[in-house]
């Protein structure tokens, strides 16, 4: 009798071993770090429709034991249910962690654009920061109905979007993309921002447009409200506007390529016959040159007052220009440009 339970205890001892290792096991499994990288986190894109398979093929080089990863997140149900979007994986995690934090909301990430005369150029830098590609943003961005219910056309749909830094989600769709600057359009173009563009007789996309010049005139920011004043002084004057940035457009445009270099506009270039040539076409053009940076926009809102009609690249101060209010003025500021481009020898 003491032979018989003198077995059972050591069965009863065995079976507690057991389950202890089995127990330690699966907390080694859950709580233990399964992290096998060396810098402090790594970033981890699910896409829209990832499978198991597909996590486990993007997990698995961080991880120093996938499988153990795997089975713990099917016993977590996660795997019936993986989310897409951006995640960021911390050294010295443990599958439990890593599973939890999968389990929220993806982190948000920062978007940011500006600079870009085009929309398929805006797609294109869009796409390098979102999931969406760039095809299916371009379609988004010149859906006609979609521009047409918003009072947009082909030639002003790049005036929709402020340039900035944004929020977004990382897998955010093109048209979730697109109805997100709706929004933020919306925003920027408040009543005071509209009130001070009928002041001067602009709608908002007007006001876009004649920024886009001021921005390609002059890349000092300080700078932008003086040209600002110049372009509204002639419109109000119903001078031509004979913006130089605006020819350069018409001929890349007529051209069709938007990356020729062109240095210098020649009077044989401002006989070209294009609604965006301010030198043959009063007012201003049908749509932006580019898109205009936040302090070109509002330069064009808050303009500095002064009775300036023309301005020329100012030689001695490199990015600046010399305003004048007489023509006879501007044509002795004019010369001594004239006089510097031909020695620097720049023909075009």
């Amino acid at each position: 009798m003491a032979k018989k339970r003198k077995i059972v205890l050591n069965v009863v001892i065995g079976l507690m071993i057991v389950g202890g290792l089995i127990s330690y096991k699966i907390y080694s499994s859950i709580n233990l770090s399964n992290t096998s990288f060396e810098e402090d986190q790594v970033e981890l894109f699910i896409p829209t429709g990832a499978d198991e398979k597909d996590l486990e093929a993007m997990i698995s080089p961080y991880l120093k034991h996938p499988k153990a990863f795997m089975i713990i997140a099917k016993q977590k149900g996660y795997l019936d249910r993986i989310r897409p979007g951006k995640y960021t994986i911390k050294k010295e995690m443990s599958n439990n962690e890593m599973i939890n934090m999968l389990r929220l909301k993806s982190e948000p990430i920062n978007v940011t654009f500006n600079n870009l005369d085009r929309l398929d150029k805006l797609a294109a830098k869009i796409a390098e920061q979102i999931e969406a590609d760039s095809l299916s943003l371009i379609q988004s961005f010149q859906d006609k109905d979609f521009l047409s219910a918003q009072k947009f056309n082909a030639d002003t749909a790049l005036s929709m979007y402020i340039p900035n830094t944004y929020q977004f989600y990382w897998n955010t769709s093109a048209d979730e993309f697109r109805d997100r600057m709706l929004n933020e359009y919306k925003k920027y173009w408040n009543s005071s921002r509209i009130a001070k563009a009928k002041k001067y007789g602009l709608t908002p996309t007007e006001v876009y447009s004649l920024a886009s010049i001021v921005h390609k005139e002059s890349v000092k920011a300080d700078e932008r409200p003086t040209i600002a004043g110049v372009y509204l002084n002639r419109l109000a004057k119903r001078m031509k506007l004979q913006a130089d940035p605006t020819v350069i457009y018409a001929l890349r445009k007529e051209a069709d390529d938007f990356d020729m270099v062109i240095r210098r506009v020649l009077y044989k270039d401002l006989k070209i016959d294009s609604p965006y040539n301010t030198y043959k076409y009063k007012g201003i053009p049908p749509g932006p040159i580019a898109m205009p940076d936040l302090s070109a926009l509002e330069a064009v809102l808050n303009p500095k007052k002064h009775d300036y009609i023309f301005f020329v690249a100012d030689v001695k101060n490199y990015g600046y220009h010399k305003f004048a209010s007489t023509l006879r003025q501007h044509n002795k500021n004019k010369k001594e440009y004239v006089a510097w481009i031909n020695e620097q020898k720049i023909k075009r």
